[in-house]
């Protein structure tokens, strides 16, 4: 059975963050499933490019499906505002704490691990990367138990992935292929898309 994966889109979330995982993870056999945060299905990123989600996240509530046991992975695009409105959904807030709690990877790129991961305590004593600049945002970082910044392109720590920008998505996409499926797949994948 396909390994199941849930990205969430909000109003000004950023293309290339949320295109590029869905179209890698759906290259290597991951069920994606596209998921608005709004009654509106239709999605306009911050570029202007309107993205179609499958369903929006109070049918997922309301069919039960708004559960860590239904996914093996979440995965957070960035752009603002597009972070900042995930950050404010509070049911995402909650399914995302449940991820956590039942070891689920949790996967955010750009200004989403700093808006909307960070504000939860879900990177505390775990390494991070984000935007540029966004890391000053985070609550105590780089103290004893608070999250520990890094420059890296992506960084895998504890169940989460995070990544910096729109420039590094497909190797963002590439370690959740990594994570969920093994290296060769993640291999595979890097090489059907010229990543190497």
């Amino acid at each position: 059975m396909a390994k199941k994966v849930v990205v969430f889109l909000a109003e000004g979330f950023e293309e290339v963050e949320a295109i590029t995982p869905i179209d890698y993870l759906r290259r290597a056999g991951l069920e994606v499933c596209i998921v608005s945060i709004s009654a509106e299905t239709a999605v306009k990123g911050a570029k202007d490019v309107t993205i179609l989600a499958n369903t929006n996240i109070k049918a997922l509530e309301e069919t039960g499906h708004l559960t860590a046991a239904n996914w093996d992975a979440v995965v957070l695009p960035g752009g603002m505002p597009g972070a900042a409105n995930l950050a404010a959904c509070a049911p995402l807030s909650a399914f995302l704490k449940e991820m956590e709690a039942g070891g689920k990877w949790i996967a955010a790129i750009c200004a989403a691990p700093a808006v909307a991961l960070a504000p939860l305590g879900i990177l505390n004593g775990k390494s991070f990367t984000c935007y540029p600049g966004m890391e000053d945002r985070v609550e105590g970082k780089n103290e004893a138990a608070g999250p520990k910044w890094l420059e890296d392109k992506v960084v895998i720590d504890k169940g989460i992935i995070t990544s910096r920008g729109p420039g590094t998505a497909g190797l963002f996409a590439a370690a959740i292929i990594g994570a969920l499926l093994g290296a060769e797949e993640k291999e595979k994948i890097a090489k059907a898309v010229l990543m190497k």
